[in-house]
Parts: C-alpha cells; sequence; structure tokens
C-alpha cells in the first residue's frame, strides 16, 4: 500500500527511468555512471517507498508493469523540473548566464548601446538583458532598493554599499552651431565658457551637473541660455538652431554631430571630462561576474570611439 507521505529521492527516480529506458540493469547503471547494485538499491527503495512494483524482472527480460508505465511520465516531469531548478540556480549564481536588470544614464546608452547589446549576444549568449535607461539618482535607487543589478553612469557615485568599476575616461567636446568663431579649434580654454551661451541639460542629468562644475572648477560663472533641454539629443539640435553651445561627451560625437551638423571645438590640456564605470550593490557577490561584464563593455566603446580604458 502507497505511503501518501513518502517522497521519492531523485536517484530513485534517475534509476526507475535509466531502467525504464535501456530494459536492462547494467545499461541504465552504466548511464547513470553507478554501479549495478546502487542503481538496484535506489530502484527498490523507491518501490518500497511507493508500495508499488515499477519493474518487471526475470532472467531474461526487464519491462514495466502497468504502474510503472503510468507512472514513468510523472517521473520524467520531476526530474525535468530539477533539472531546469539547477539551470536556474546556476543563472542566479552568474548573472551573466540568466536574467540581468542593467542601467544606463541617456548619455550614455544611445551611444554605446548598440555595438554594447551586439558584443553580449554574442560573447554571452546565456545573458537575458533588460535595459533600464534612467536618471542617475533614480538608478541609484533602484541600485540600493533591488530593482537594477548594475548600472553604467557616471563616476564616482559615492553610496554606501555600492561598488564600483571603472570602465572609461572619455573627453568632453564643445558642440557649435553652423559657422561659430571657435569652430574647429584645438586648444580652446575652459575659461571661453564664460562668454557663451550655454545650453544645460534639466535638472537630474549628472552631464548638467558636470558641465557647471567645469565652470566652476575654470573660475568663471556661466552665461546660461534661456532655454533647457530634456535630452541630449535636443540640446544639439537647440545648438544646431543657433540657441546657444553645449556640451557633449566623446562617445556621442560620432552620432550627434553627424546627424545635425554640428560644429565642434576641443579644450585645451588638460581636457575636461567624465568617468563612466558599472555600479552594483556590494552585498550582491557578483564582483567576478560584473568585472567582466565591464570588461567587455570596455573594449566594445573603445573599439569605436576615442576613450581611454581604465
Amino acid at each position: 500500500m502507497t505511503d501518501a507521505s513518502y517522497q521519492p529521492t531523485l536517484a530513485g527516480l534517475r534509476a526507475f527511468a535509466a531502467v525504464a529506458e535501456k530494459h536492462h540493469f547494467s545499461l541504465a547503471a552504466a548511464g547513470l555512471g553507478l554501479s549495478q547494485s546502487t542503481l538496484s538499491q535506489a530502484l527498490s527503495s523507491l518501490e518500497a517507498g511507493l508500495g508499488v512494483q515499477l519493474i518487471e524482472r526475470s532472467t531474461r527480460r526487464v519491462f514495466l508493469t502497468a504502474e510503472g508505465q503510468q507512472l514513468l511520465p510523472y517521473a520524467h516531469a520531476v526530474l525535468d523540473a530539477a533539472g531546469q531548478f539547477s539551470a536556474a540556480a546556476a543563472g542566479v549564481a552568474d548573472p551573466l548566464q540568466g536574467a540581468m536588470r542593467l542601467g544606463l544614464i541617456p548619455t550614455v546608452a544611445p551611444y554605446v548601446l548598440p555595438a554594447v547589446l551586439a558584443a553580449l549576444s554574442e560573447q554571452l549568449p546565456d545573458l537575458n538583458l533588460r535595459v533600464i535607461e534612467d536618471q542617475t539618482e533614480r538608478l541609484l535607487t533602484g541600485l540600493r532598493e533591488g530593482a537594477v543589478d548594475a548600472a553604467v553612469m557616471a563616476l564616482p557615485a559615492d553610496v554606501a554599499g555600492l561598488t564600483e568599476i571603472p570602465i572609461y575616461d572619455e573627453d568632453f567636446v564643445l558642440a557649435l552651431p553652423p559657422g561659430h568663431a571657435l569652430a574647429g579649434k584645438r586648444r580652446v580654454p575652459p575659461t571661453a565658457l564664460a562668454d557663451l551661451p550655454l545650453l544645460l541639460l534639466d535638472e537630474g542629468h549628472c552631464l548638467r551637473d558636470q558641465t557647471l562644475e567645469i565652470c566652476r572648477n575654470a573660475g568663471v560663472r556661466a552665461e546660461l541660455a534661456t532655454t533647457r533641454a530634456a535630452s541630449l539629443a535636443t540640446a544639439v539640435q537647440c545648438v544646431n538652431g543657433g540657441l546657444g553651445v553645449t556640451l557633449i561627451p566623446q562617445t556621442a560625437v560620432a552620432v550627434e554631430a553627424e546627424r545635425n551638423g554640428l560644429e565642434l571645438a576641443y579644450f585645451a590640456p588638460p581636457q575636461p571630462g567624465r568617468r563612466i564605470g558599472l555600479v552594483f550593490r556590494a552585498s550582491s557577490g557578483r564582483d567576478e561576474s560584473y568585472r567582466r561584464l565591464a570588461g567587455i563593455i570596455g573594449q566594445v566603446i573603445a573599439a569605436g570611439h576615442e576613450v581611454e580604458l581604465v
């Protein structure tokens, strides 16, 4: 009689399924890498626990009983589920082999994602990536609350409990309207910003804060344009329309300058710029995986843009 509280072991179910497939104890044991006696013991324990004979044995034949035929699909279902559980656990242990939520700030995402996604698809085929584009503070909140796994943003984030992996440094370039007197200049001093109508992004964009910091470091009070933009693409279009000038990161130059017919000027050394890195929770225990991810991202971006890996 079957004991309803009995819980079959995976070893017993594997033995049952192997014998049902091979119709031979020696072949089934070899397929599982077990001795024949170990396999027989596992199968006998399963049958005893269930109170049901699953396999009929004779000196000539091994075949399923009627009860064995009925229960075999359930054994396969349990073994399949166990395999899926182990695979999912491997993905949880290694975020590069499972689902991952990657945040990027808006002044990075549009300019690096195409190449980065292509490289990740090729090099990390088991990565199931979800991209979240948002401003720095909201990404940091998502990291702290567990809604984001890792984020590409400007460093330093300087948030307790978060680990930062620097990826690359890039210069800022001065974007100018067509025909501007500074167009093509290579050694523009940051103090020149005092005489230019400077377009800024809306509050919350780290590029806005970085631009103002450059002005402060240069000891100048910038002449801020009355126009403000919610995105770098909009700011660049306003520049093209003669509403002011703005700073764009080096990774954005190829897209924005070509698309909008911008004029460019470059700052004198040491050029102002920013450091971009990968940020994640220190408690996640995933340093090795995220350092590999940061390395892939850095190599891809360095191959297509004038940036310096760090």
